[in-house]
């Protein structure tokens, strides 16, 4: 089984100038982060658009991916979203059959689910598989408050059980979790602006996006060999940018494609309606952080 910790980025979904599903774009993206050195990367994230895919294009998403990555020293990881618990517990059973290295699982929130049918779809997830499984705790996106107890209880009950939290900030979360818990295992999202509160707190890794994947792993290789100072400065460095980028999911998403377009590694920057409108300077300052991180990419 392959450790899930580092530097995971969420793939983005690649589209077409009309709109279609990028397949090929897909495996050149996975393949470009098993080359930067990348610790694992994860599709179906919200960084990947999810919510704007058939049924029938993320199957064929998900068997190319893994086609791709499960030979790679990184690990593949596939997103559960349905909001369905039986749905979910079928989905999560087929990507393990599939060959994923692991899961994440968005508990449901449209129209508001209790708590008792929130825990009950967390615990049937992870009861569903023998992979690990990520939850995921997005209120900032969903709306949906998670009390932290209901996460120390899925800690206790489910060895496969790891968490990502991003709540903004996520260190009360965070803390609280593992004083209640103190072997959880966690991750976090939202672009890694705490990803170094993460780790100094023990967290395993950080899931950023996927255009400038290289910078995050440049950060988290500082850190773990005990330049955190230096760690500091280029996180912070970093930061100027993704700080403006991250005021809204779709504003970084878009800025991503452009990034990935920009760099070469996709041919397209579409994002699939609704998407963000740039504004008039937005794209000067795309330009400015690609001159002044140039250095780490090849």
């Amino acid at each position: 089984m392959k450790t899930i910790q580092g530097v995971c980025p969420v793939v983005a979904g690649p589209f077409t100038q009309n709109g279609d599903v990028d397949f090929t774009g897909l495996e050149n993206l996975a393949r470009h982060l098993i080359g930067i050195g990348a610790h694992g990367m994860t599709l179906f994230g919200i960084a990947s658009e999810f919510h704007k895919l058939t049924d029938r294009e993320k199957e064929e998403m998900a068997e190319r991916f893994i086609a791709v990555v499960k030979p790679s020293p990184a690990f593949s990881m596939l997103s559960v979203t349905d909001h369905s618990t039986e749905v979910a517990v079928r989905r999560a059973r087929h990507y393990q059959a599939l060959g994923a290295d692991c899961l994440m699982l968005l508990p449901p929130f449209f129209l508001g689910p209790t708590v008792d049918h929130i825990r009950h779809h967390m615990h049937s997830v992870l009861d569903a598989v023998e992979i690990p499984v990520l939850v995921q705790y997005a209120p900032g996106e969903t709306k949906l408050a998670i009390p932290v107890e209901e996460m120390a209880g899925i800690a206790a009950r489910h060895p496969n059980a790891y968490f990502k939290i991003e709540p903004n900030p996520p260190m009360d979360y965070i803390r609280a979790l593992l004083a209640l818990a103190p072997d959880a295992r966690i991750l976090l999202g939202y672009a890694g602006l705490y990803m170094l509160e993460v780790l100094e707190a023990g967290g395993k890794g950080t899931m950023p996006g996927c255009s400038f994947a290289e910078v995050y792993l440049a950060i988290h290789n500082l850190f773990v060999s005990g330049k955190h100072d230096e760690a500091k400065a280029l996180h912070d460095k970093l930061m100027v940018y993704v700080r403006r980028w991250m005021s809204h999911a779709e504003f970084i998403i878009r800025v991503e494609k452009i990034i990935l377009k920009k760099r070469g590694i996709l041919e397209s920057d579409t994002c699939r309606e609704p998407a963000w409108v740039l504004a008039a300077d937005d794209a000067a300052k795309i330009d400015r952080f690609l001159d002044e991180f140039a250095g780490y990419f090849s």
